[in-house]
């Protein structure tokens, strides 16, 4: 090292990194100050992502401290490993000096600093730090977009699509599925079809990833045909293609075309993984297949058995358990070859709530509250088996109890799209804007409805 200066020593430390030795870059970063081979920016800003992928904050803190010994702490490169560095290791709040302290700040150091608010639940920060960014690349665009659709914020993720189109900034490959999957997750068929016409026209040919985003994405609208058209078009198909048309067949109540398509799949040479089979179990359970369910579950047992995990187990007792059979479904519990956690007897629950068991359900319902005591649903869901059931007295002592505890439910959200925009309903809505015409309307419904009923009763 006696010969190294300090561009071959940090060329060294960098061919380290990359082939993600980690360990020996910093073993190297030390032998290099024991020689008296004074870093430069470089060096840091390679060696720092070393103690980042070691999930080490020690080392990247003595970094940080002899980066400041230097005078380099505030120059971009050295800056910006560090907002990353602590950004995914401590708090934002120490990731926020550090991005303060860099001086003049690229679009790396923004987008980084964005993806820790976002990562951090600080919406209006990294919203703010994004506007005031002095320069956007489609990187940036994405990080806020995607980030924004991963942490459930979707309505304000399609709107900062739209602002980008209207910026003038072309988005890329990465950006179309961002923006579709926010579109779906808010069941937006409109706007999702106006993503999909952005994307033909400024993507000559759609790749696999924006394809099997608009698979996806038009199966949850529920227009299903849309994701067959989607699927036939595709000039390569991966198993995730494969896995969201499956998907889609399932969601919309279309079991036996799930089953066909996994033959499909497995002529065409593609193997099941875990979504596969998550999403046959799903088509079986929601067309109350039984028999093809256990014969699915039974054949995927024998022949991928390493990529069965605790959800198949799960869909199959919820499969047992809306069919009514409950005993099968307990005993499949009790066969486990692992401990069943709170979905498992939720699950039972939910087959004892349509079937009106009460002392399965109640069995349930202590499994559940012994895993978890503040457990809101399952003490609904038994209240509703008793009500089903005509045992109003036992009804209005778990009703009692609940307010005893302070327990309150949140309340299901239901939402329509009208002309490109999105109406969100709870029960009992007093909020929306037209509340007075729609309960109008539908005053005028139940009038309807039960006019008929007396009409029936004179026939």
């Amino acid at each position: 090292m006696r010969m190294w200066d300090v561009i071959t020593a940090t060329a060294i430390i960098g061919r380290s990194v990359r082939c993600h030795r980690h360990q020996e870059a910093i073993y190297l970063f030390s032998k290099m100050l024991v020689s008296n081979i004074r870093p430069n920016e470089f060096t840091f800003g390679t060696l720092i992502p070393s103690s980042t992928a070691l999930r080490d904050l020690d080392v990247g803190k003595q970094l940080h401290a002899c980066a400041i010994k230097i005078g380099l702490q505030s120059n971009i490169f050295v800056g910006s490993a560090l907002v990353d560095l602590y950004t995914k290791l401590s708090n934002i709040e120490v990731a926020e000096l550090a991005f303060d302290d860099t001086h003049m700040p690229n679009v790396v150091s923004y987008t980084t600093m964005i993806s820790g608010y976002l990562k951090n639940k600080r919406f209006d920060e990294a919203l703010n730090l994004f506007q005031m960014m002095p320069e956007k690349n489609v990187v940036s665009w994405n990080a806020m977009i995607s980030g924004l659709s991963q942490m459930g914020q979707n309505e304000e993720a399609t709107n900062l699509f739209i602002n980008m189109m209207r910026e003038g900034s072309l988005p890329d490959h990465l950006t179309f599925p961002c923006a579709i999957t926010a579109a779906a997750n808010i069941a937006s068929l409109g706007m999702g079809r106006g993503f999909h016409g952005c994307a033909v026209k400024v993507m000559d040919d759609l790749d696999v990833f924006v394809g099997n985003s608009l698979i996806s994405f038009y199966a949850r609208c529920g227009s299903i045909e849309d994701s067959v058209l989607v699927f036939k078009k595709l000039n390569e198909r991966t198993v995730v293609s494969w896995n969201s048309l499956i998907y889609g067949y399932a969601k919309n109540g279309r079991a036996m075309e799930a089953l066909e398509l996994f033959k499909k799949m497995k002529m065409d040479g593609f193997h099941p993984n875990g979504v596969t089979i998550l999403g046959l179990l799903m088509a079986c359970n929601h067309a109350g297949l039984v028999e093809e369910g256990l014969s699915y579950f039974n054949m995927l047992k024998l022949e991928y058995p390493r990529i069965l995990n605790p959800t198949h187990y799960s869909c199959m007792v919820d499969l047992l358990s809306r069919s009514g059979r409950l005993g099968e479904a307990e005993r499949f519990l009790v066969d486990l070859p692992f401990r069943p956690g709170i979905g498992f007897w939720k699950a039972l629950l939910g087959g004892c709530q349509i079937h009106s068991n009460k002392q399965l359900g109640e069995f349930a319902v202590q499994r559940i509250l012994a895993l978890d005591p503040a457990d809101v649903s399952s003490y609904i869901m038994i209240s509703n088996v008793h009500s089903v059931a005509g045992r109003w007295q036992c009804m209005s002592i778990i009703r009692r109890e609940m307010w005893e505890k302070a327990m309150k439910r949140i309340p299901g959200c239901s939402w329509i799209e009208i002309r490109g925009k999105v109406h969100n309903f709870v029960t009992r809505d007093q909020n929306h804007c037209q509340k007075d015409e729609i309960y109008m309307v539908l005053k005028v419904f139940l009038g309807h409805i039960n006019s008929d009923k007396q009409t029936d009763l004179f026939k």
